[in-house]
């Protein structure tokens, strides 16, 4: 079995339970900026694609709560906080 299909597994175990509103946003006006494209290899859950437009689009549920995409992008392109208490990531590790 190759690492990487482990990582999956593992990360497979991890719960994940949204909250009311996303946890991490693009700010409006920030869409097209080319910084976003940074998160898109560098996220380890693979949250950040391509839309058929060429846009980067973010889905936040199976965030890991890591913050990469918050140093990758900076703070002016992402509004990045923790999800509400009781929401986000639950970690299991087997």
């Amino acid at each position: 079995m190759s690492d990487a299909r482990r990582l999956a597994e593992k990360l497979g175990l991890d719960v994940f339970k949204p909250g009311k509103q996303p946890h991490i946003r693009i700010r409006p006006g920030q869409e097209n900026d080319p910084r976003l494209g940074r998160a898109i290899p560098l996220c380890p859950a693979g949250l950040y694609s391509r839309d058929d437009q060429g846009r980067v689009a973010l889905t936040v549920d199976g965030c890991l709560e890591c913050g990469t995409c918050r140093v990758v992008c900076g703070t002016e392109v992402l509004e990045w906080a923790y999800p509400e208490g009781g929401c986000g990531v639950q970690f299991r590790f087997g």
